[in-house]
């Protein structure tokens, strides 16, 4: 166990022992449904870094029924894609803004990190508005957009996060239009290299939401797969409808229903159902 890991542990123990009662964390119903380098020196100077961000269950309370729904969600997906013989790299996107992606996507990655003999890279794919190191309490100024506009080599600017095996592909500086670099012949030529680069890797997009953007629909074809998340008494069944169709040609591997209110039991927090 490393020393983050036993960190948070302890921290955990102390807040239960302190009977603070339990931390705001979303809870989440997945529904999948199958269908037919060398670190960086920012990298260097924040590993080992604490994360206490209550939203992080599956690094902060790896006990809790949500970080254990995130782990089912992670069988899930594994599941899926070698019944279906997919590629590792995933994109996870929501039909609108607020229904818990980026946080899907965090703890999705941490699952994988800490649990599968794998590496896992997350890239902040969501350049207009980034949140993956806020929520880890990372900083770096340079990223995605500075490799696809610059060709700054990957591994320049990757972030070790400490926890388990999970490397963060931070944002980047910030770009005026961000469909033209999503379109652009320079942004699948990065793709391709961090499939072939990292071929033994999960490869996590955490992309802009679905609906009010077109960045999505390039990054969706730059990957195997497609991870849809909504939120319960948020989406609107006309945002699933839309989003779907717009996602019919892609592998999509289901649909994650997140903040899920019913609770008190495990099938409170997790079940199936179909949405075609």
């Amino acid at each position: 166990m490393s020393r983050l890991e036993k960190a948070i542990e302890a921290a955990s123990r102390k807040r239960r022992e302190q009977d603070e009662g339990p931390l705001p964390q979303p809870e989440m119903k997945p529904v999948l449904q199958p269908f037919s380098g060398a670190p960086a020196k920012d990298s260097e100077r924040q590993e080992n870094l604490p994360v206490t961000n209550p939203y992080l269950v599956t690094a902060n309370d790896r006990e809790s029924p949500a970080a254990e729904q995130y782990r089912k969600l992670k069988s899930l997906i594994a599941g899926l894609i070698q019944h279906h013989n997919l590629g590792k790299s995933l994109m996870v996107t929501s039909p609108a803004a607020g229904e818990g992606k980026s946080v899907t996507a965090l703890n999705l990655a941490i699952s994988m990190a800490q649990e599968f003999d794998h590496t896992v890279l997350l890239i902040e794919a969501d350049v207009r508005k980034p949140s993956l190191l806020n929520y880890l309490g990372l900083q770096s100024q340079r990223g995605l957009t500075d490799c696809v506009l610059d060709k700054t080599d990957i591994g320049e600017v990757l972030v070790k996060t400490g926890i388990g095996r999970l490397t963060v592909l931070p944002a980047g500086r910030r770009v005026d239009n961000p469909v033209e670099l999503f379109s652009s012949k320079h942004m699948q030529t990065l793709a391709d290299e961090i499939r072939d680069r990292y071929s033994d890797r999960y490869v996590i997009f955490d992309t802009t939401p679905l609906l009010p953007f077109a960045e999505p629909q390039y990054i969706a074809n730059m990957v195997d797969s497609v991870l849809l998340v909504v939120r319960e008494g948020f989406t609107t069944p006309e945002k699933l409808k839309k989003s779907l169709e717009i996602l019919k040609n892609n592998h999509l591997l289901g649909v994650v229903s997140n903040g899920v209110s019913r609770a008190g039991t495990m099938q409170g927090y997790y079940g199936y159902y179909g949405y075609r």
